[in-house]
């Protein structure tokens, strides 16, 4: 009873297997990027995983084992090893590096020896500190199986992408493999390892491997046993070939046992005391990396970690005893919190915790000064003023108000998609040849790449070493394999009626009308996102998507009336660069793309074909988000060489040059300032555009080429927005006329069916007046009216009618 007392008080000492960690973060999780533009998915995950290792385990010490770049005692034995590995991403690489940072802020060491792997030293950690403490490895490699040891060395591993967690101890490694942690070096020995090149005995696969180990012990028995009692192999089931692939690979065998044995003599030595993370952890750092990284929703949870969930962590010992911050005005806070995103684009959807930890205080009033001052300096008082305050009550009532919805037709839709689903279902079913779930990737790709055995080039793997099965992968497959056509498909059902569909009829008010949340600050462009759900995202380019906003319907006696921005975007490429050409194309009213492939192709404008105006309109809006010239021969199809599309690429800015000039600007002005602005004032930040990173640095040109343009087209829309809300107040028409939704460049009214032929006209100018012909060369911003039953189903407007 005592023993177990004992055991239970013991201390924890957690070891981390950072690249297995890491790498399995990397694939598993999106390609997120910080403001600054770099890459952080692998890193969002290493740190989830380190917070959920610290509060489930509770460890008293942490260390942190790398690998080093220089080639191990393995590499020098064995010239193969880890041979037919791919070489790492650059954004995984830089990953890696970044990765230290982390560990730095939690005052948890690192380890590495040269010439040995991270296993080694986990190997030699573990043996050192399992007499002293309880051991627990975390890793995403089974590998480090090995190292258990009863209870003393545990290992916590990843069973699927990173939140589904398991800790092995020696009782449930033997239930996994059928033997202990010991023989698992030989059972790689025996069947060899493709992911580090270990050949093991060619023939002999892992039921084989695990009949012998478990009848005959390690692989120095089962030689052994097999020259005295050939027999006692063949009644456990060795058939007389693989008893002679036996006799012939005992050299093999060996070696590859050696080559999968984890060391424990590394000359490293445990320090404990210097792994006491806890106590040398400096939560104010850590909250710096957490918000530089961009992971503000991890901030909460390392709080907890640090026990300062009660109170804000600033710089300065006299602020831990600050008075926590007073009751704020709801009205007042959400105003500060508009100021500060404007302040600072990438900080979107601002707290009270936000605003007060941008100004270092906990006095609100102190933070409010602060960022109305920054706001002054940096000239964006009038976007604030004139844009984004006017429409906060707006917003306000779209959500009160809501929209109506028709619950039986989506019913109806519902039944109806399911029985397409189920279709789709049987015939995948029968193409493949057997039933398999088609929603599960894993089992998508074994019957694509392993039962099919299609190839892909520079094919991407998951996090567990699967063959990626995305759409962008399936779209490169669907044209030459009929089955991936279908899948897609199937995804395309599956994922409407799960995310829209079914979904929505729950959301429902007693009145039928759904209140989705529109978010004000939530991107870094300007742009208002949506949630509960995303109306701005629903599909609208196949009819399987369009028929769901049919269900959008309005209240008897009244009508929806669609108000949307004709080509705004290249109305405001043409007015913000000044190009002459386009700016005339707009002014005479001629149809853009039309236009623009005359100019390129160097035809009449009545002689160009649909394919000419196709290339011009793929062209029009690719350069709109720095769209280069492989970009361009992509998007133009495959029929079109590099060449082709250099050439239509050179002509395309030959003939708009001041366009050309514009994008080089840009690129040149962000580099200088570390913001691009829009027509109104309105910033966005980009840091990572002098980033060493040439990826990131790309990456964050083309956004800054798009953000003037996609800023300036928010502005305007919210700028539409309020000035409507203002139109319907003081006509009185606050029960007859209501703003529902803002889908980017438009707006849905409801609009009392008697007044549509007087108020839409009325609205229309209001909107198109944003900004006059006269500030913008002669062009007009012409915005479309759509009006009908339902928002699935919208007629243009006719006055006449």
């Amino acid at each position: 009873m005592k023993k177990e007392k004992k055991q239970q008080n013991k201390k924890k000492l957690v070891l981390l297997d950072v690249f297995a960690i890491l790498h399995r973060a990397y694939h598993a999780l999106p390609d997120f990027s910080s403001a600054k533009g770099e890459p952080t998915g692998g890193l969002y995950g290493t740190v989830l995983m380190l917070v959920k290792i610290i509060d489930e385990l509770k460890p008293d010490y942490i260390i942190a084992c790398y690998d080093m770049a220089e080639p191990t005692f393995r590499k020098e034995a064995y010239d193969g090893y880890k041979a037919g590995r791919k070489e790492k991403d650059d954004e995984l690489k830089h990953q890696i590096d970044r990765s230290r940072d982390i560990f730095k802020v939690f005052n948890i060491p690192i380890y590495e020896k040269s010439g040995f792997e991270a296993d080694d030293i986990l190997g030699a950690l573990a043996e050192q500190g399992k007499g002293e403490v309880d051991v627990i490895i975390a890793s995403g490699d089974m590998d480090t199986m090995q190292l258990v040891d009863d209870k003393k060395v545990q290992v916590y591993t990843l069973k699927k992408g990173i939140k589904d967690t398991i800790l092995y101890d020696e009782k449930g490694v033997i239930e996994k493999f059928g033997f202990g942690p010991k023989l698992l070096p030989d059972y790689k020995g025996l069947r060899g390892d493709p992911s580090d090149n270990i050949i093991g005995i060619v023939g002999i696969g892992e039921k084989t491997a695990t009949i012998l180990i478990q009848n005959f012990g390690s692989i120095e028995d089962i030689y052994k046993k097999l020259k005295k009692d050939e027999e006692s192999f063949k009644k456990a089931g060795i058939t007389p070939r693989m008893i002679g692939l036996l006799k012939e690979g005992e050299e093999e065998a060996l070696f590859s046992k050696e080559l999968a044995t984890i060391r424990i003599d590394v000359p490293v030595k445990l320090d404990l005391e210097g792994a006491s993370w806890k106590s040398l952890a400096d939560f104010e750092k850590v909250n710096g990396l957490l918000m530089d990284l961009g992971f503000r929703s991890l901030v909460e949870r390392v709080k907890k970690i640090f026990d300062v969930q009660d109170q804000l962590f600033l710089q300065g010992p006299d602020d831990l005893e600050a008075e926590p911050p007073s009751e704020v005005d709801e009205k007042e806070l959400g105003e500060i919190a508009i100021a500060l995103w404007l302040t600072n684009s990438n900080i979107t959807n601002p707290t009270l915790e936000d605003i007060l930890n941008y100004a270092n205080t906990q006095d609100f009033d102190v933070a409010k000064n602060k960022i109305l001052n920054e706001l002054k300096e940096k000239e964006l008082e009038s976007v604030w003023k004139e844009v984004e305050l006017p429409i906060i009550p707006v917003i306000k009532k779209i959500g009160e108000k809501g929209i109506k919805v028709d619950k039986n037709y989506l019913e109806k839709l519902s039944k109806e998609y399911h029985k397409e689903l189920d279709k789709f279902q049987q015939k995948i079913w029968k193409i493949a040849g057997e039933e398999f779930n088609i929603n599960s990737p894993k089992q998508v790709g074994e019957l694509l790449f392993d039962k099919m055995g299609i190839v892909l080039k520079n094919h991407k793997k998951t996090s567990t070493g699967a063959k990626s099965t995305n759409i962008a992968v399936l779209e490169q497959l669907k044209e030459e394999y009929p089955i991936v056509s279908d899948i897609l498909r199937y995804r395309e059902f599956q994922k409407l009626l799960s995310t829209y569909i079914d979904n929505i009829p729950k959301m429902l008010d007693e009145n039928n009308r759904l209140h989705t949340t529109f978010l004000q600050a939530g991107t870094t462009t300007g742009r208002m996102a949506s949630q509960e759900p995303n109306l701005q995202n629903i599909p609208t380019k196949t009819e399987l998507g369009q028929k769901i906003r049919s269900a959008f319907v309005t209240e008897k006696g009244f009508k929806l009336v669609a108000f949307d921005y004709s080509q705004i975007e290249l109305r405001l490429a043409a007015l913000l660069s000044g190009d002459g050409k386009l700016i005339n194309i707009f002014k005479e009213g001629r149809d853009v793309h039309t236009a623009v492939a005359s100019e390129v192709f160097g035809v009449p404008f009545d002689q160009v074909d649909k394919e000419m105006r196709r290339k011009a309109k793929v062209i029009n809006f690719g350069i709109l988000y720095g769209m280069g010239v492989n970009s361009l021969r992509k998007s133009l199809g495959d029929d079109v060489k590099r060449e082709e599309a250099q050439i239509f690429y050179n002509e395309y800015f030959d003939k708009f040059s001041k366009l050309a000039e514009y994008i080089e600007n840009i690129k040149r002005e962000t580099k200088e300032l570390g913001y691009t602005k829009t027509f109104f004032g309105r910033r966005r930040y980009f840091e990572g555009i002098d980033s060493r990173i040439p990826f990131v640095r790309a990456m964050t040109e083309r956004m800054a080429i798009n953000a003037p343009i996609q800023g300036t087209s928010a502005d305007m829309t919210k700028i539409a927005m309020g000035r409507v809300n203002e139109y319907i107040v003081k006509k009185g028409l606050a029960e007859d006329v209501f703003i529902l939704l803002q889908v980017h460049d438009e707006l849905i009214l409801e609009v009392r069916e008697d007044l549509v032929k007087k108020i839409v006209p009325e609205i229309q100018k209001i909107m198109e007046d944003v900004i006059l012909p006269k500030d913008a060369f002669g062009i007009k911003f012409v915005v479309d009216a759509s009006v009908g039953e339902d928002w699935g189903n919208l007629n243009k407007f006719k006055f006449s009618e």
